[in-house]
């Protein structure tokens, strides 16, 4: 039989902890009584047994609150009765044993609580309505490090820093999934508010050590990275992947190797090796656990592979097998190419080395023709060395720049660089500007004085025209060279000098030696490693890049904004024979720059003498075409491949001016010994 009956609690305090021990102890003795459990039933919730004094206390019923007392058997209604009165007496103890059953019952059951906060792996802190400690559980104490005798009767916030159970405890708000860094963990807290009556009476805080699982998903994130790493490799490669099973079934292709076979991956994936492949050599691979390399197949498709094949070995047992494969008409293709590369690399290092140069040593020689490059390229190796370098060249050429890239390349670019203008200093004081001279040696040397050999001691010297220098002047030049040592005018000491010697002339030496104008054995002495200097009519391409050069430099010194120069003025530039070389351009630039009223330099601004040799040059050429007599074929066409580059400043656009290739030009021109223009405008 079941039975269920209200009960209105009418103790003031409702079912508190004591009160509840008492429904608890009566709970028993009614079972006993009776034979008949009962259970209690509040609105809204579960119903629990009244056996349970932490499930009656945590149902909080109040004063004037309904209970339904239930219970089932055949004494179930005087069960359920006495248990309705006894809810709805004062709950008086009568004796002292009642007493002492209720708090041992309240003692067991707070034991028991206390048994489960200290199993648990959770950190707990629970705080009363002052924010004073009252539970810290053995799990907080590990991972706070703070002992629970430390904590507990004291104020969170001094044995916590930096807590929010306080702020919790005042706006009766849960903080939720909190993530906090605790020393070297990192932590998840919950802080939950214990409101009573509308009023806090304290905050419970479970936090939870997830270092590990912080680091386990790290490396799960760094494994499925390098799995999808790989799987890209995999896809991207040319070469042909197939992985097999221990038992023979192909378990991924990659996209080479279906195109290669000419096969569809639904074909291939999960089928036996056995049946697509019998005697091939994945099947042997499996079966033998031993590698094969170079095997050479024909597909159905009729591509023939090469393939290698190696086992997967995992503890010392086969574990499948991985084949790579290439088509070998893309090898023998790749051969080919090779084969025909191969004929250009010497070709191109060559060209490599031609044009490799220490970039900041000779950054101030602007140039990029093949000449110019090729004087540089000889000036960077001379670098490397100590040898005696000669550089020859018309004047305005930048013999000194290359000089000094020379030095400022080599070991001595920490030393001195001395420069001497051999043509500039009068012959009866060149031995003392080179040499030095003690006081007194002659009228006028009040006190001594250090030649330039001496200044440049563990350095360079720079000899500037040094054709220029008399005959009694080279023996005493000789004697350095080859004995290392100086004496200066009017002493007796003689001083070792180690100093590395660049000389440099526009003269031709060879006919001064055939003249007797310069001595033979100092030529050879100096002429170790000569390097050649063209003129700047010999590398018209680079003078394009010299006027953006000289028009940033002038912008700068005369604070002007010219932008470039226009294609008329340039065309000028470009048919003007340059006697004067570099220097000539750079002062013609700065005439013209500091004459224009525009932002680009036109022909206008150029000297009339440059706009009058354009115009006889193009008459020259009409002239030509306009005479009776008839000239060889290879004039004319020289004449017309000179023309179109004047036009079209580029190969590939006087090319397709001519209806012929750029190849084409390109060798026209280098047999004509025509040089492109580079026609360009700066864009403002």
């Amino acid at each position: 039989m079941y039975i269920i009956k209200k009960a209105v609690i009418k103790h003031k305090s409702g079912l508190h902890a004591r009160v509840a021990a008492m429904v608890v102890q009566k709970s028993y003795e009614i079972k006993n009584k009776y034979n008949v459990p009962l259970y209690l039933h509040c609105p809204g919730r579960e119903k629990v047994t009244a056996s349970s004094l932490m499930l009656i206390v945590s149902l909080r019923i109040k004063v004037g609150d309904i209970v339904q007392v239930s219970g089932e058997g055949a004494l179930a209604e005087a069960a359920v009765n006495e248990m309705v009165g006894f809810l709805e007496s004062d709950f008086q103890i009568a004796d002292f044993r009642t007493f002492t059953q209720v708090d041992n019952l309240i003692h067991e059951n707070t034991f028991t609580a206390e048994q489960v906060f200290s199993c648990m792996a959770n950190g707990l802190v629970v705080t009363d309505e002052n924010d004073i400690i009252t539970i810290f559980n053995p799990a907080a104490e590990k991972i706070m490090g703070i002992a629970a005798v430390e904590a507990i009767g004291n104020s969170v916030c001094e044995i916590i820093p930096g807590s929010r159970m306080h702020i919790v405890n005042k706006k009766m708000e849960p903080e939720l999934g909190c993530r906090q860094l605790i020393g070297n963990s990192i932590i998840v807290t919950n802080r939950s508010p214990i409101i009573v009556n509308g009023q806090s009476k304290g905050v419970v805080a479970i936090f939870e050590d997830i270092s590990a699982m912080e680091k386990t998903a790290g490396e799960l994130r760094e494994v499925k990275q390098l799995k999808e790493k790989l799987q890209l490799v995999l896809e991207s490669v040319h070469d042909g992947i197939c992985v097999l099973d221990k038992d023979g079934y192909i378990t991924y292709v990659n996209p080479s190797y279906l195109r290669i076979v000419g096969e569809a991956r639904e074909d291939l994936v999960n089928h036996s090796i056995e049946i697509i492949s019998p005697k091939g050599a994945r099947n042997k691979v499996l079966n033998t656990g031993e590698q094969v390399l170079g095997s050479i197949s024909t597909k159905q498709n009729g591509v023939t592979i090469v393939a290698n094949v190696n086992p997967i070995v995992v503890d010392g047992e086969v574990d499948g097998a991985v084949s790579i494969v290439k088509d070998v008409s893309e090898v023998q293709g790749l051969v080919e190419k090779l084969n025909r590369v191969s004929a250009r690399a010497e070709y191109l290092e060559q060209e490599l080395w031609r044009i490799k140069r220490p970039a900041r040593a000779f950054a101030k020689f602007i140039g990029r023709s093949g000449k110019a490059l090729d004087a540089l390229a000889v000036a960077a190796k001379a670098a490397e060395g100590l040898a005696t370098v000669l550089i020859r060249g018309e004047s305005g050429t930048g013999k000194e720049l290359v000089a000094e890239g020379i030095h400022c390349a080599s070991i001595r670019a920490g030393g001195p660089f001395i420069r001497v203008n051999c043509a500039a200093i009068p012959a009866t004081l060149l031995e003392s500007e080179l040499f030095g001279h003690e006081r007194g040696a002659f009228t006028g040397a009040i006190k001594k004085k250090l030649g330039k050999f001496e200044l440049a001691h563990k350095g360079t010297i720079f000899l500037d025209e040094i054709g220029e220098m008399e005959k009694n002047m080279q023996a005493k030049l000789l004697r350095v060279i080859q004995e290392k040592e100086i004496g200066r005018v009017g002493g007796e000491d003689i001083f070792k000098v180690d100093v590395r010697i660049i000389a440099a002339t526009n003269r031709n030496l060879e006919e001064m030696v055939a003249a007797g104008e310069f001595r033979e054995d100092l030529y050879y002495r100096l002429n170790v490693i000569p390097i050649l200097l063209p003129s700047l009519r010999e590398r018209k391409e680079d003078i394009p890049m010299l006027i953006e050069h000289f028009i940033d430099k002038i912008n700068g010194e005369i604070n002007k904004e010219i932008k470039g120069i226009r294609q008329d003025a340039l065309e000028v530039l470009l048919q003007y024979r340059w006697p004067g070389n570099v220097r000539e351009l750079e002062n013609i630039i700065e005439r013209a720059i500091t004459l224009t009223d525009g932002k680009y330099i036109e022909s206008r601004d150029l000297p009339i003498y440059l706009r009058e040799n354009v115009s006889s040059a193009t008459t020259l050429i009409d002239h030509t075409f306009s005479q009776e007599s008839i000239l060889p074929w290879e004039e004319y066409e020289k004449q017309i491949i000179q023309m179109a580059l004047r036009k079209y400043g580029s190969y590939n656009a006087a090319a397709k001016a001519l209806g012929l290739t750029h190849k084409t030009v390109a060798a026209k021109a280098q047999k004509y010994g025509i040089e492109k223009n580079i026609l360009w405008e700066k864009k403002g």
